[in-house]
């Protein structure tokens, strides 16, 4: 099956924004250290960049798939940009997930949109978080609830 996976780039601090990501979203988290390169692949590592992540990989229970890596020294840092979104959806059976990751991913973040009842319908936020990192919240109300609320 193909998947469609988000993949967050920073500077040297993947290793805190996936462990604060697996606290918010639970999961299995797999790391990968620019350290744990063999010599023989060819990729010096620099001494600074032996602890930071080269590949991390948080799988949540619920499915969701959440990519990271830090940028080592050997190539310049590009920061996210305004652009780039990452959204957490579903449906009305999510709601208890979705609004918990969004009030902890709220806390020390910034440009929130609080996560409620919006206009069309959904239950929708939006916030960057403390790693500036943006992120996007829907969830669809069932189809009686929809209807009831015109």
């Amino acid at each position: 099956m193909v998947r469609l996976n988000p993949y967050l780039s920073f500077k040297n601090q993947a290793r805190e924004a996936l462990e604060f990501y697996r606290s918010v979203l639970g999961g299995e988290l797999d790391l990968s250290l620019y350290g744990d390169m063999p010599e023989e692949a060819g990729m010096p590592v620099a001494p600074e960049d032996r602890e930071l992540v080269m590949h991390g990989q948080l799988d949540t229970p619920a499915g969701l798939t959440l990519m990271a890596s830090d940028t080592g020294s050997m190539m310049p840092y590009v920061a996210p940009t305004s652009g780039v979104v990452v959204a957490l959806t579903g449906g009305p059976a999510d709601h208890d997930y979705v609004a918990g990751a969004y009030a902890q991913l709220a806390e020390g973040g910034s440009d929130a949109m609080p996560f409620d009842l919006a206009p069309w319908g959904d239950y929708y936020g939006q916030v960057t978080d403390r790693f500036g990192i943006t992120w996007m919240f829907d969830v669809g109300r069932d189809e009686g609830a929809a209807e009831g609320a015109g």
